[in-house]
């Protein structure tokens, strides 16, 4: 092992004696050997390896890795985050155990109540409840049975034929915790609406990994889904087709008129309470692909920005895909809150057809986490 003897010196600008304690002080090289050796009671010299004098020139150079700097400390804002996200973790937990403990009541009381009803009438009357109750279930499996294929059958042939639209999930590194959970909410009721519609999309998930892949992995039934999963990005798993990608933005000059199938449509997955305005519209550009904006503007005028939902937007183009009329579809799809201007004359051509889906409002917001899971 090569040594040599180190007395003395620091650097021409420093010409400030160095001795073993001040050494250490000043550099303290981590694994260093180092040793002392006293030659006469007044001198002392440092004996070190080639690999010490490599630590000390890196120390030099960069004296932040010579000393590890302390954590530090949250700023208030960061602190209120922090204490906000437990808080929303907390509330979702109990609201969680809340509906589940409903549930086992709810479940418990109709038992009680089924045995109860048994319990009162005569032997004969028993097995025909007993019987109807099971031909009732036997019915639901059936009808349940049918709507799957029936819609296996659609999504198939839209993986064929259907109409692409990719969802960009490339932006989670600028989203918070309860923004990504929103994201992957607003995705399942994009499928779950897609399954229903006569005409469905070709849905496209790409950028499928790190904690947003974790997150849709949690949804039950995930892998079952009919879309493509990417795990890449738009632009490297379509690569091929770059010319026929037309990114969706608010921000674009380019007005879509009509849907061409030739032609991938793609919608930025970011719930970022418009921090990040501009962001989809740049990251096109920086791509060169083409850009196009929904005529919005040219049906109705929004109460506030003319951004919205991932699912409102897919939701708004399959609806323009049945009925072929953005007047129709921008009617049905955005809400009443985000449109008070709107004119006269357009709240009364959709009337008819608003009050016509207001009775199964509810069945689909129950059936939006339901259908997905039996694919």
């Amino acid at each position: 092992m090569a040594t040599f003897n180190y007395q003395g010196i620091l650097p021409q600008e420093k010409r400030e004696k160095l001795t073993a304690t001040s050494f250490h002080r000043t550099l303290k090289p981590q694994n260093s050997l180092l040793r002392v050796l006293s030659h006469a009671p007044s001198r002392r010299v440092l004996v070190r390896t080639m690999e010490d004098v490599q630590n000390d020139k890196n120390a030099f150079d960069n004296p932040s890795n010579a000393l590890p700097s302390p954590p530090q400390a949250l700023s208030k804002n960061a602190k209120k985050k922090l204490l906000k996200q437990q808080r929303f973790e907390a509330k979702k937990a109990e609201k969680k155990a809340q509906e589940k403990q409903q549930k086992r009541e709810e479940a418990e009381r109709k038992r009680k109540e089924w045995e109860e009803t048994l319990a009162g009438v005569p032997e004969e009357e028993r097995s025909r409840l007993i019987e109807s109750r099971r031909s009732l279930r036997k019915e639901r499996m059936e009808k349940r049975s049918e709507e799957r294929e029936r819609k296996i059958k659609r999504l198939t042939r839209a993986r064929e034929l259907g109409q692409k639209i990719v969802v960009d999930l490339d932006f989670v590194h600028l989203m918070t915790p309860s923004e990504i959970h929103s994201l992957v909410q607003q995705i399942m009721y994009c499928y779950a609406v897609n399954g229903r519609c006569t005409s469905p999309c070709h849905l496209w998930l790409t950028g499928c990994e790190g904690e947003m892949g974790s997150q849709l992995q949690r949804l039950p039934g995930f892998d079952k889904w009919m879309v493509e999963k990417e795990s890449r990005s738009y632009i490297e798993a379509l690569q091929d087709q770059k010319d026929n990608l037309v990114y969706l933005t608010a921000d674009a000059e380019t007005v879509l008129e009509e849907l061409d199938l030739k032609k991938i449509y793609i919608i930025g997955g970011l719930v970022d309470r418009n921090r990040w305005k501009g962001i989809t519209m740049k990251k096109a550009q920086e791509q060169g692909i083409q850009t196009a904006k929904l005529p919005i503007g040219n049906y109705l005028k929004m109460s506030s920005s003319q951004v919205l939902t991932v699912n409102q937007v897919i939701e708004i183009l399959l609806k323009f895909m049945e009925t072929k009329d953005w007047k129709v579809a921008f009617f049905q799809v955005i809400p009443q809150r985000k449109r008070p201007e709107a004119d006269s004359e357009g709240d009364q051509k959709v009337e008819e057809e608003e009050n016509e889906e207001k009775g199964d409002q509810l069945d689909r917001k129950k059936n939006c986490i339901e259908v997905p899971f039996h694919v």
